[in-house]
């Protein structure tokens, strides 16, 4: 009898400690637009009649590019599971997220998915997507940007709050910073307005919560040195993905003129530091191919130029797994 015991004892542990893995990803799709044109958008260059001939075959062939991504996401050394959390940037809008979950190669994942409504002048936005069996949402809101001086409209910021499977409540927060056009220096006062607003959402949140378990994510057009990321750090942020790298040889999760760089981040408060078993870039020989320019290999995007290259994106997935 004592020894009946000690198995299922020893059992529920087990199964506890598996409820409460998480795998996390965050992905910069690069442009997910469907083919019709928004009148209240500047979407022209991804219609059928531009000069990318973006039609419903290409679009199709995108979705299930964006699909197969997530979904190797999900292995590492103990095996496949599905990510139960994506983050994604460069999505256009409402039908495109439910194409994806609902028909493309994702469709029996029964993710579910929120997202933003920005004033971003070409349609882009971020949305959430996550399974219902292991994240129960509990609400989700916006933080909108307003712009400074000389700052076009930019994308909101996605706050999700959750619950896991261990009962802990998660608030998970997405973004894509404004881009580096115009310069790095010209355009960093932008970033780091971002920044401030996401930290002023923060504080706010650790005034109304005891010691919340924070997530952060997303694009943030700089790197892990930068202004806009060092203001983070200075607000209890801790960036889990400063450094990581793939297997197949990609050093970041872009690369510009050959020279990798990790644009996309991934923070969590010092709460969930313990929690971490592994964060990585999803760098699958499939989502690479050979740079002939600069040499070794680089993100297989959908167009080089404006020749269509039927691939991913031009930057490469995050992956953080979370254990307790």
């Amino acid at each position: 009898m004592r020894i009946l015991l000690t198995f299922f004892l020893l059992l529920s542990t087990l199964l506890s400690v598996a409820q409460t893995r998480l795998t996390i990803v965050e992905f910069n799709t690069e442009n997910l637009f469907d083919t019709r044109h928004d009148s209240l958008k500047d979407d022209h260059e991804f219609l059928p009649d531009s000069p990318r001939h973006w039609t419903r075959t290409k679009y199709w062939q995108k979705l299930n590019r964006i699909g197969q991504a997530i979904i190797a996401c999900g292995e590492d050394s103990s095996g496949w599971s599905l990510p139960d959390i994506v983050g994604l940037c460069e999505v256009e809008n409402d039908s495109v997220l439910f194409d994806l979950t609902r028909r493309s190669l994702l469709r029996k994942a029964r993710y579910e998915y929120v997202m933003t409504s920005s004033n971003d002048a070409r349609g882009i936005d971020v949305a959430l997507l996550y399974s219902p069996f292991s994240f129960r949402l509990i609400k989700a809101d916006t933080l909108r940007v307003k712009p400074m001086k000389n700052m076009r409209p930019t994308r909101d910021i996605l706050h999700v709050e959750g619950e896991i499977e261990n009962g802990d409540t998660l608030h998970i927060f997405l973004l894509h910073a404004p881009s580096r056009m115009g310069g790095e220096l010209y355009s960093r006062p932008f970033r780091k307005h971002v920044m401030e607003r996401l930290c002023n959402a923060i504080d706010s949140l650790r005034r109304t919560y005891t010691e919340p378990k924070l997530l952060v994510m997303g694009d943030f057009n700089d790197y892990a040195d930068s202004p806009s990321l060092l203001l983070a750090y200075e607000h209890g942020l801790f960036n889990v993905s400063a450094g990581v790298q793939g297997r197949n040889g990609a050093k970041g999760t872009y690369r510009y003129h050959g020279e990798w760089g990790s644009l996309d981040q991934m923070l969590i408060s010092d709460n969930l530091r313990s929690w971490v078993a592994g964060c990585r870039i999803n760098d699958a020989p499939f989502l690479l191919e050979e740079d002939t320019k600069y040499g070794g290999v680089k993100p297989r995007r959908n167009y080089n130029g404006m020749r269509f290259n039927n691939g991913f994106s031009d930057h490469l997935p995050l992956v953080l797994r979370l254990q307790h």
